[in-house]
């Protein structure tokens, strides 16, 4: 049983597991389906934050339960709380819950000096933050806290997801990009020397790895990451050669030279890179599709929604989560000055 599964990961995750062999139910709000599903597989209609629908679809039980929005300690407990229908779990977390050895983490980097430190690669064993109610961060910590603590009951793959990407993103940080090629800029500014690096991932990998975690149940914590971890400017050189444009690159040393210039939804002034070996080692993991590899169908779908529209009417939680992207002018001001 997949939930969430008409969601960016949950579309290519369904699709990994019923080719591997699996009798797949897919559960989402509305109850859709994908056209790249095979004819086999259920679709469900569930509210995630009814218990009794979930088990209600759940039935008389499911040999995995892969989860692609639990989110909170009451999500955990829900889940818990099916232990004796369900084998095991795949649950999908995320890289920021883990903090540096100062206590700071993705909920501080707003503060001076808060931006995270962490070691490169990052391990599993690294500590995360505290878990609590008031933030992404430490939702997903208390989330990871409760499951594991059941493991006994229910053992829990969680997969910590880098910045995700692939087609059905409702904030798909290729749009950055995407956009300005589209608007036919002929630069873009880049903070940091264009060094940044976000660790990503491919949902193409994520459903690989919960195919391999499905096939292996155990309690553990796995970062879920793709093979390589491209700069801001590799990244945006990457999406130019999909769109066959060429544009250049300003390069600026240090943090973004004025508000909304200079700042991509990948800018961080410390890498974020993720160590894979446990997922290797634990799972026989390997990629199966490198980020560049994976960007024209990204392109095509960002292309698509924007088609006719305004990028916060196409994209509104984009626009919520890191406000005004395209900023022209004040890009054009900073460049004359």
């Amino acid at each position: 049983m997949v939930i969430g599964a008409t969601g960016q990961i949950g579309r290519a995750a369904v699709g990994a597991l019923a080719r591997d062999g699996w009798e797949v139910t897919a559960a989402s709000r509305g109850g859709g389906r994908d056209e790249g599903w095979p004819e086999e597989v259920r679709s469900a209609r569930l509210d995630r934050e009814d218990d009794s629908a979930l088990a209600a679809v759940v039935g008389d039980g499911c040999d995995v339960l892969v989860d692609m929005v639990a989110f909170g300690a009451a999500h955990a407990r829900q889940l818990t709380g099916l232990a004796d229908r369900v084998g095991s779990a795949v649950v999908i977390s995320s890289v920021s819950v883990y903090e540096d050895d100062r206590g700071r983490g993705f909920d501080t980097q707003s503060e001076p000096d808060g931006f995270p430190q962490y070691p490169v690669p990052i391990p599993e064993s690294l500590r995360t933050v505290a878990p609590g109610d008031d933030t992404y961060s430490s939702r997903k910590a208390a989330l990871e806290r409760e499951l594991l603590a059941a493991g006994g009951l229910l053992p829990t793959t969680l997969l910590r997801a880098g910045a995700v990407h692939g087609p059905y993103s409702r904030t798909p940080r290729e749009l950055y990009v995407v956009k300005r090629n589209l608007d036919g800029r002929p630069a873009r500014i880049l903070a940091f020397g264009g060094a940044s690096r976000f660790h990503p991932v491919s949902v193409h990998n994520l459903a690989e790895l919960i195919r391999l975690a499905a096939r292996r149940p155990a309690s553990r914590v796995l970062n879920a990451c793709d093979a390589q971890a491209p700069t801001v400017a590799e990244i945006c050189a990457a999406i130019d050669a999909v769109m066959g444009v060429q544009t250049r690159s300003v390069l600026v040393d240090g943090p973004p030279p004025a508000p909304t210039v200079g700042d991509t939804p990948w800018t961080v002034p410390a890498p974020v890179v993720c160590d894979m070996s446990a997922a290797e080692r634990e799972l026989g993991y390997r990629p199966v599709v490198r980020y560049a590899e994976s960007l024209p169908e990204t392109v095509t779908s960002i292309e698509r929604r924007l088609a006719g529209r305004d990028w916060r009417e196409a994209y509104p939680k984009m626009f919520r989560a890191y406000g005004d992207l395209f900023d022209y002018a004040a890009e054009d001001a900073w460049s004359a000055s």
